[in-house]
C-alpha cells in the first residue's frame, strides 16, 4: 500500500516531464551521431538494435515518446553516416614529397611566423580519383606577395591528415575531412600564374589584415585563430579567458549591444518611423544585417554561427513580444546547426558554447534583480557576474578536461578582473582600429595594443599562481555521457512539488547528481595504457615508473603523437621526450601481464623473427615493417593502437570515410 500510495505521484511527475520532452531531442540526436563519429562498428550495431527494440516497445504499449526517441536517435546515427559519405572530401594515404602542383588560393591564414595558403587543386594532382577539387593547406616561412584568387604555381610536400594516436581522443583526420582539408604541408618555391579576384569577403578580410597589420584585429575581428602567440595563448588560457580568442557569443553579444544602441539612437531621431513602429524594431533589423556582416567577415566558425543563431533568434523574440532566452530557443539553435554538419558535435568549440549556454539560461531562468538602491544594484552586478563565470565554468569543465587535459583553478578570478578590459577597452578600439586603419588612422589598434600589453601582464600574474592549472585525467567517452546526461536530468526533468518523499521531490539533482558521480567514478577508476604505438609504427611509447619513453626523441611525422600520449599519462606536453635505446635494434617490454617486443629496423627483423614466434613468453611483436606468419599471426599487431596494464589491446580507429586506407 505504501508503495501504490507513491503512482499518483510519479504518474503526475511523468506527465510534467512531457512538457520538456523537446529540449531533449537536440541531445538524443547528438548522440547517434556521436556514436557512429567515435564508437565501434559493434557499438553501432548494438545501438541500432535496441533503438529498434525500443521503437516496437513503444509502439505495442503506444508510448509515442519511446518511438519518437528511437526515430531521433537513429536520424542522427544514419544522418552522421549518409552526410559523411555524401561531402566525400579527396584523401591523400601517403606523403607526397617536392611534387609540382597548381591551383586557386581560396583563403589565406596569417600566424606569428608563417602564412598558411588554402590552395584548391584539381584532385588527380593528389592521385584521387574524384572528380573534384581538392583544398591543402600549405604554410610558407616568408610574407608571399600572394592574393586570394591568384592562380599559382608551387613545388610542395604534403601529407595526410594524421589520424587520432590514441583511442577517443583528438582526430584531426576526422576534423579535416568534415573542414574539406585533404593535406597539409609546406611549398618550397611557387610562381604565381595569374592575378584573380577571390570572393569579396576573403578578399575584404585579406585588405583589413594587410591594413591593420595587428593581430589584434586578425583575432578578435577577423576570426584568424592562430595569430595571437602560442606562449601568450598559454597565458591566456591558464587564466581562465583563453575563449575571447574564439570568435563566438561574448563577441557577438558586445557588437549586437553597440550596432543596436547606436541604431537605436538613430531611429529616434527620425519622427517619422517612431510615430509608426517602435525605434528598437528597426534598430533590431539594422544590427542583425550588420552581426551578419561580421559573421562572414569572422570566417564564420562553428562557435560564431551558433552566437548568430542565438542571436538572431532573441531579435526575432523580442519583435515579436515573446520570450527572448529560453531552452526552447537554443535547441533549435543546436538542431539548425546539427543539420548543416553533424560533425560539429564533435568539436569543442560546439561543445563548449551550448554547454555554457544550456547552463546559464537553466541558472538564470526566473531570477530577477530586486535591489533598488545604487550600492544593491552594484553588488547585485557583482555576483551576477561572479555566477555567470562560476556556473560556465561548472557546466564547461567535462568538455575543457575532455579536450584540454587541464584545468585553470583562478578562471574566475580571471574573468572578473580581464574581461571586463576586453568588453569595455580592447575590444571597442580594436573594431574602430580595424575600421580606420585603411583611413590610416592608426593610433585605435596603438591604444588597443596598450591596453593589451598591461592586461597580459596581469594575466601573466594570474598564470603563475601556485596550481594555476591542475592537470587532469583522461575521461572515457563512458564517464563523458554519463556526466552530459546528469547534467540533463538536473536541468530538464523537472521535480515534483507535490511529492511527499524529499527524494522524489528533487529527483532531479538526485539522479543528476548519481550520474555525475558515477562518471566521475568511471574517469578516476579507468587505467593508463602502458604500452602506445602510431599507426605506422614508426613511433612507440614505453611506460616505466610512470613515465613515457620512446624509441625516438623527435618524430616530423608525428609531432602530435608526443603531447597526446603524454596527456593521456599526466605529463606535462611540451617537455623533452625521453628516448630509451634498442639492444641491438631490438625493444623488450615485459609487464606482470604481457611481454611484447618492438623492432624498427629490418635486418633485427628478419633476425629475430622465427625465434620470436616461438617464444611462448613473448606475446606481442610489433614492428615498422609489415609481418605476415601464419604461425604466429595472433602475436602480430598492426594500426595504432595502445596496450593496457591487464594486456588488453584497444585499437585506435574504426573503418569511416576519413580513415579508411582504400580510395
Amino acid at each position: 500500500m505504501r508503495t501504490n500510495s507513491y503512482n499518483p505521484y510519479m504518474k503526475q511527475w511523468l506527465e510534467l516531464q512531457y512538457q520538456n520532452a523537446f529540449l531533449w531531442v537536440p541531445f538524443i540526436m547528438a548522440a547517434g551521431a556521436a556514436l557512429y563519429f567515435a564508437g565501434t562498428n559493434t557499438a553501432c550495431a548494438l545501438f541500432a538494435i535496441a533503438s529498434v527494440c525500443i521503437g516496437i516497445a513503444g509502439l505495442v504499449r503506444k508510448n509515442k515518446y519511446a518511438v519518437r526517441a528511437a526515430i531521433i536517435f537513429l536520424f542522427g546515427m544514419l544522418y552522421a553516416a549518409i552526410y559523411s559519405n555524401l561531402i566525400a572530401t579527396p584523401r591523400i594515404y601517403r606523403p607526397m614529397r617536392d611534387i609540382e602542383i597548381q591551383g586557386r588560393v581560396d583563403k589565406i591564414d596569417y600566424t606569428p611566423d608563417k602564412t598558411r595558403i588554402f590552395l584548391s587543386i584539381p584532385a588527380q594532382q593528389i592521385k584521387s580519383s574524384l572528380d573534384k577539387n581538392a583544398v591543402v593547406r600549405l604554410n610558407i616561412s616568408d610574407r608571399p606577395d600572394i592574393h586570394i584568387g591568384d592562380e599559382i604555381k608551387a613545388t610542395a610536400s604534403i601529407f595526410p591528415p594524421a589520424a587520432s594516436y590514441a583511442p577517443e581522443t583528438f582526430d584531426y583526420s576526422r576534423w579535416a575531412y568534415f573542414n574539406k582539408l585533404s593535406g597539409t604541408g609546406f611549398i618550397s618555391s611557387y610562381q604565381i600564374i595569374t592575378h584573380g579576384n577571390g570572393d569579396t569577403i576573403n578578399r575584404l578580410r585579406d585588405y583589413l589584415h594587410s591594413s591593420g597589420q595587428s593581430f589584434l584585429a586578425d583575432t578578435l575581428v577577423l576570426g584568424y585563430k592562430s595569430a595571437i602567440p602560442r606562449d601568450e595563448g598559454a597565458i591566456w588560457t591558464a587564466a581562465g579567458i583563453g575563449h575571447v580568442w574564439s570568435i563566438s557569443g561574448f563577441h557577438m553579444t558586445l557588437v549586437a549591444g553597440w550596432l543596436f544602441a547606436i541604431f537605436y539612437l538613430i531611429f529616434r531621431l527620425v519622427p517619422y518611423i517612431t510615430r509608426r513602429v517602435p525605434a528598437r524594431i528597426p534598430a533590431m533589423i539594422f544590427a542583425w544585417l550588420g552581426l551578419l556582416f561580421y559573421l562572414f567577415l569572422s570566417g564564420t566558425d562553428v562557435a560564431t554561427i551558433r552566437a548568430f543563431l542565438m542571436t538572431t533568434l532573441v531579435f526575432g523574440a523580442f519583435i515579436l513580444g515573446r520570450n527572448a532566452l529560453s531552452m526552447r530557443n537554443i535547441s533549435i539553435a543546436f538542431c539548425i546547426i546539427f543539420l548543416i554538419n553533424p560533425h560539429y558535435v564533435m568539436q569543442p568549440g560546439f561543445q563548449l558554447s551550448f554547454s555554457a549556454i544550456f547552463g546559464l539560461i537553466w541558472f538564470w531562468n526566473g531570477r530577477r534583480s530586486y535591489k533598488i538602491t545604487r550600492i544593491g544594484k552594484i553588488s547585485y552586478a557583482i555576483y551576477a557576474a561572479a555566477m555567470t563565470s562560476i556556473v560556465a565554468t561548472i557546466f564547461t569543465a567535462p568538455f575543457v578536461t575532455a579536450h584540454f587535459y587541464s584545468m585553470p583553478v583562478y578562471g574566475l578570478v580571471g574573468n572578473l578582473l580581464l574581461m571586463p578590459i576586453f568588453s569595455f577597452a580592447i575590444m571597442p578600439a580594436v573594431i574602430i582600429g580595424t575600421i580606420t586603419a585603411p583611413l590610416g588612422w592608426h593610433w585605435p589598434l596603438v591604444v588597443a595594443d596598450a591596453l593589451y600589453t598591461h592586461t597580459l601582464q596581469m594575466a601573466r600574474a594570474i598564470a603563475q599562481l601556485p596550481f594555476a592549472n591542475i592537470m587532469m585525467p583522461h575521461i572515457p567517452n563512458t564517464a563523458i555521457l554519463l556526466i552530459i546526461t546528469g547534467f540533463l536530468c538536473i536541468m530538464f526533468l523537472r521535480p515534483a512539488t507535490a511529492a511527499r518523499n524529499a527524494i522524489v521531490r528533487n529527483i532531479n539533482y538526485v539522479l543528476g547528481a548519481g550520474l555525475i558521480l558515477t562518471g566521475l567514478i568511471v574517469t578516476v577508476s579507468t587505467p593508463r595504457p602502458l604500452f602506445y604505438a602510431s599507426p605506422d609504427h614508426e613511433l612507440v611509447a614505453f611506460s616505466y615508473d610512470d613515465k613515457l619513453e620512446f624509441n625516438k626523441a623527435r618524430a616530423s611525422g608525428h609531432l602530435f603523437a608526443f603531447d597526446t600520449w603524454k596527456q593521456l599519462n599526466r605529463e606535462p606536453v611540451g617537455t623533452p621526450n625521453i628516448r630509451r635505446r634498442g639492444d641491438h635494434g631490438v625493444w623488450r617490454y615485459d609487464t606482470p601481464n604481457f611481454n611484447l617486443v618492438y623492432i624498427q629496423k629490418f635486418v633485427p627483423l628478419a633476425r629475430e623473427i622465427v625465434s620470436l614466434c616461438r617464444d611462448d613468453n613473448v606475446d606481442y611483436i610489433v614492428s615498422y615493417f609489415g609481418i605476415d606468419s601464419k604461425k604466429c599471426n595472433h602475436k602480430i599487431l598492426r594500426g595504432g593502437f595502445v596496450i593496457y596494464p591487464s594486456g588488453r589491446v584497444r585499437h585506435n580507429s574504426q573503418k569511416r570515410p576519413w580513415n579508411s586506407q582504400h580510395q
